[in-house]
């Protein structure tokens, strides 16, 4: 765990290294990039800064492996300027060294959401596949038999309907019993 002050210094870094890149260094090579993280030693000797770059979509449009590449070269480049700044901003008394480490999280983003469009596919056609080939009745529940229509196709009337008429007791002969 870092301490609250290893945790200023990285993000101070964080700042000083994001308006250097938008402000002073103008290197063509430089995509559109994001800091999203920067990392300092516990002695705050050495600071990790991760860093993502998005690929252009207008005209002359580069894929992201040549937008990450030149990136990376424009970033070796400006390096002395981008410490040298962070020195000054700082004012500690040893300035990091700076490493640009290209962030993971955007390929790891979009690796997971393949997978869960793959899945998503897949159950879609299992479901489809349970529906079409279903073995059995549509409602395979037994349910009690409908008294009303019974009673319709012999032509009594229904017991419990309080509005049908009483039928006839029967006498009970005690001779029968």
């Amino acid at each position: 765990m870092s301490s609250p002050r290893v945790r200023k210094i990285a993000d101070r870094i964080q700042v000083v290294v994001a308006e250097m890149l938008e402000r002073r260094v103008k290197d063509p090579r430089l995509g559109f990039v994001t800091i999203t993280d920067v990392r300092v030693s516990g002695d705050g000797q050495q600071a990790t800064i991760f860093y993502t770059v998005l690929a252009g979509t207008g005209e002359g449009a580069q894929d992201d492996e040549t937008a990450l590449a030149g990136t990376a070269a424009a970033l070796e480049s400006a390096k002395g300027l981008l410490r040298s700044e962070v020195g000054k901003q700082l004012g500690t008394r040893t300035v990091p060294t700076l490493t640009f480490v290209p962030d993971a999280l955007p390929e790891s983003a979009r690796h997971l959401d393949e997978v869960l469009a793959r899945a998503r596919a897949l159950d879609e056609e299992v479901a489809a596949r349970r529906v079409e080939a279903y073995a059995g009745e549509v409602d395979p529940y037994k349910k009690p038999r409908d008294e009303d229509a019974d009673a319709d196709a012999d032509g009594d009337a229904d017991p419990a309907d309080p509005a049908a008429p009483a039928a006839p007791i029967d006498p009970v002969d005690p001779d029968e019993v």
